[in-house]
């Protein structure tokens, strides 16, 4: 059973959209993501595509954060270019912003069916890195 959280944050899905509509060009960059941090800042990032891979929009939004000095996201939206609206984070994705996380809280759905859940919904009998780590002494 999902248990949802009430409020939908439409200020930072507008967030990603405006970053995808306007920095989203060709192949190489078609996600843009957007995340509050616990004290109400928004930052914002594009994924870097290549075809040996390379990072999703998530994933170089939590670097970017990083490099402003913001540690503690609180909800996070992956919105597509070409007004593909919001889009889930993929596996690997998932798996990531549990293990730097695990509080967080995810915008997924479309249209009117947009919704914020845990990450840990988006991940059922997950595996938790932290949790599986030898204590350093």
């Amino acid at each position: 059973m999902t248990t949802q959280i009430p409020h939908v944050d439409h200020e930072l899905i507008e967030a990603a959209a405006d970053v995808a509509r306007t920095r989203c060009r060709g192949d190489n960059h078609t996600m843009a993501a957007a995340a509050r941090t616990r004290d109400g800042r928004i930052v914002t990032a594009v994924n870097a595509y290549h075809f040996t891979g390379g990072p999703c929009a998530e994933l170089v939004l939590i670097g970017t954060a990083a490099a402003q000095g913001l540690y503690e996201l609180d909800t996070v939206v992956a919105v597509g270019d070409r007004d593909r609206g919001v889009v889930p984070p993929c596996g690997r994705c998932r798996q990531v912003l549990l293990d730097y996380f695990p509080a967080l809280k995810v915008i997924v759905g479309e249209g009117d069916r947009v919704r914020t859940v845990h990450i840990t919904e988006l991940l059922p009998e997950s595996y938790v890195w932290a949790d599986h780590q030898l204590d350093a002494e």
